[in-house]
């Protein structure tokens, strides 16, 4: 057997008869961890009923994370490490999931060197009766080396293995001796064959093809944000769904306290990724969009380009905080406090310093205010100690609710809904004027204002851009909660106020962002990711840029990457290690009205191959394609569906294109792709995505001249 040809599994081949049994052996093992954990009797642990229904939700999670995936290969890898490359003092090699951290032989088929150690990497920990490891989890320390171990650093690996499945069953291997001086680096066909399997069905995971460059990505700590720049098919989005899983991992304790969220542009986006995590084991992440963050208000109205510029422009955070802090007014009468035969007297005087010092604190609105009548409360206490009584904390509160102390913090600082504030914001002329002086100019002051204010929040037709700002107002009133660890993917779509959003959920956690500059489609998409890291409040974070692609083929990337220079010059262009002749077809109709029809036949034709088929065009062409395609006896799925082997055509509006991927994927009259946008950057951005969602093979078809920048 050559080391680096997969080898066919058969009766006669011991070696892959015994992985085979290993695969038997270890998926028996985790159906007993599975049993064990479901036999596990409360009565005997648990004092009262809330303690009952704690545990009972622990253990139907655990039972959960337990689960045996019949068409996920439980390990993918193996390592035989050199005699003494590990040793059983070495620290935690396993990991914190492992039940035990004995760094012993993890099985295997006896044909190797029994004095160096074996390990089975797969995607969770699993272990026989006596607690040894029969597969390590992906994320542990000692697998490592499987990403990142090559023939010039084999950090301790003698053998690497790679194996193949099919529906589940293990049907190959492929070994590549890291310390043999006599082997060449080769393309592991095994690796190749993974990247390039069909996609049918929602996103899946990368454990088994991860590249040394994304691991260090997947494995940077939980203290520091990083921010991935990587172009079409560099895995950039499941290398931050991988990194959550490394640190839900590492830091399990952690961020189970402090919680963590997934954040996509879209819901389909969400739907499309949603399964990647919980095949890992991984089932407590929440996956949410920046509407569903700022979702405080019905949105049901929508802005032109130049207003939503506008009111996603950072400098509205000013705008609100001016308008906020101008309801704090001067004291002008004293307070008099009565208890008993007593009066107590504070002058505005001594109120003002006491708004002015809180004021100076920078604190969060509602704060101050709940502080301000403590601050008078103990002053007419320090009046009180000077007459020789001796009042004590009670009396302090109770002096804080008197009538008159709560009459004067009425008047002082008066409670504010954040939404109303907003309102008056859009729609009072001479209010926005007075607080955005020398912040927007007038003709920015006009293009938020509405042409017909709204008499309440409730009756307001409110945009997307407006709920970010009552979302910015709400966190000026009263601080946001911030999370342990936030992903925020296609990133360089957000406008600063979104940003801001999105920091505020992490502020004193961590993140992970993920983007494309070249795929920004939004007017107030970001210029930069020092930019866009300033507005998260995550200035100081780690930019890291994948340019080796995986999924698109070489000349199908290439061909996009003809609208770099266009639309985003400087950008580093993503070299495909995939080289897939006849991958590109360019059909031109001469005949417009005969588009349709080939575009109808150009489906059919992706459909004689296996896998997924994407047919994206133009938002307003949707409907005609879809009348089409039902007319030719096609029933295709909307973006975010779960394709199956008997519905693998998805009709996808490019709007909602972005982060999805497919087999096969046919374009529709790339010119309109581009007029449909506001501006020409954006329209090429926009096809600069649309271009580059296929894995196999890319058909444009087009009647009208194709963009002058595709050359």
């Amino acid at each position: 057997m050559s080391a680096l040809d997969p080898t066919p599994l058969t009766s006669t081949n011991d070696p892959l008869s015994r992985e085979r049994g290993h695969l038997a052996a270890s998926r028996s093992a985790l159906r007993t961890m599975r049993e064990q954990v479901a036999a596990l009797n409360l009565a005997d642990v648990t004092a009262n009923w809330v303690n009952a229904a704690v545990l009972e939700s622990q253990i139907e999670n655990r039972i959960k994370e337990l689960a045996d995936l019949t068409h996920t290969p439980l390990f993918f890898g193996r390592l035989d490490y050199l005699p003494g490359a590990r040793r059983d003092g070495d620290q935690d090699p396993l990991g914190p999931d492992a039940d035990t951290a004995t760094a012993t032989d993890a099985g295997g088929d006896g044909d190797g060197d029994d004095e160096g150690h074996r390990f089975y990497i797969g995607r969770r920990h699993v272990h026989d009766a006596d607690g040894d490891p029969m597969v390590i989890d992906w994320r542990a320390p000692v697998s490592q080396p499987f990403y990142r171990a090559s023939r010039k650093d084999p950090q301790g690996v003698d053998l690497r293995r790679r194996f193949g499945y099919t529906g589940g069953e293990l049907t190959a291997y492929e070994d590549e001796n890291l310390t043999d001086p006599m082997e060449h680096d080769r393309t592991s066909r095994l690796l190749q064959a993974e990247i390039e399997r069909p996609r049918v069905g929602p996103m899946r995971d990368i454990v088994a093809t991860i590249q040394p460059e994304q691991d260090e990505i997947v494995r940077s700590g939980l203290a520091g944000t990083v921010c991935v720049q990587g172009g079409p098919g560099t895995g950039k989005t499941a290398v931050g769904l991988h990194r959550v899983a490394y640190l839900l991992y590492a830091h399990r304790e952690r961020l189970a306290r402090t919680g963590t969220l997934v954040i996509g542009p879209n819901r389909s986006f969400l739907h499309y990724i949603e399964q990647v995590l919980p095949a890992l084991g991984e089932l407590a992440v929440q996956q949410a969009t920046v509407d569903d963050l700022v979702a405080h208000v019905d949105v049901r109205g929508t802005d032109d380009a130049t207003a939503a510029v506008v009111k996603g422009d950072a400098r509205m955070a000013t705008v609100l905080r001016r308008a906020l802090r101008s309801h704090v007014t001067a004291p002008t009468e004293p307070v008099v406090v009565v208890r008993g035969s007593r009066r107590w007297r504070i002058p505005a005087y001594e109120l003002a310093e006491i708004v002015e010092e809180l004021q100076g604190r920078d604190m969060r609105y509602g704060a101050a205010r709940e502080a301000l009548p403590q601050r008078i409360a103990h002053a007419v206490l320090v009046r009180m100690e000077e007459s020789g009584e001796a009042p004590d904390d009670r009396v302090q509160d109770a002096v804080a609710r008197n009538p008159a102390v709560k009459a004067a913090v009425k008047t002082i600082w008066p409670p504010v809904d954040p939404a109303k504030l907003v309102l008056r914001l859009l729609s009072d002329a001479d209010f926005l004027a007075e607080h955005a002086d020398g912040v927007l100019t007038a003709d920015e002051q006009r293009s938020v204002l509405w042409a017909k204010p709204a008499r309440s929040p409730r009756s307001a037709k409110w945009s997307r851009a407006d709920a970010v700002l009552i979302d910015e107002a709400r966190d000026l009133v009263e601080r946001t909660h911030s999370l342990g660890h936030v992903v925020l993917d296609e990133a360089q779509d957000l406008s600063p106020m979104q940003y801001r959003a999105v920091g505020r959920r992490c502020s004193t956690g961590s993140a992970t962002v993920l983007g494309d500059l070249a795929q920004g489609t939004t007017p107030w998409a970001t210029g930069s990711w020092a930019e866009a890291l300033s507005h998260l409040g995550k200035p100081e974070a780690l930019v890291e840029e994948l340019t080796a692609g995986f999924r698109v083929p070489r000349e199908v990337i290439a061909y996009a990457s003809r609208l770099l220079p266009h639309m985003s010059p400087g950008l580093t262009e993503v070299s495909s290690v995939r080289e897939s002749p006849g991958s590109l077809e360019i059909q031109h109709i001469a005949d417009a009205d005969a588009q349709v029809t080939a575009v109808v036949a150009a489906c059919e034709e992706s459909l004689r191959h296996e896998g997924s088929i994407g047919l994206i065009a133009a938002d307003d062409r949707i409907p005609e394609l879809a009348k089409a395609l039902a007319a030719a006896g096609h029933s295709p799925i909307a973006p975010g569906e779960e394709t199956t082997a008997d519905s693998r055509l998805t009709l996808v509006p490019v709007s909602l294109a972005k982060g999805l991927e497919y087999d096969y994927v046919v374009l529709a009259e790339p010119a309109a792709v581009v007029a449909g946008e506001p501006d020409e950057r954006t329209g090429l951005r926009r096809l600069y995505v649309a271009l580059t969602r296929a894995v196999s093979g890319l058909t444009v078809v087009h009647a009208e001249p194709l963009p002058e920048q595709l050359g």
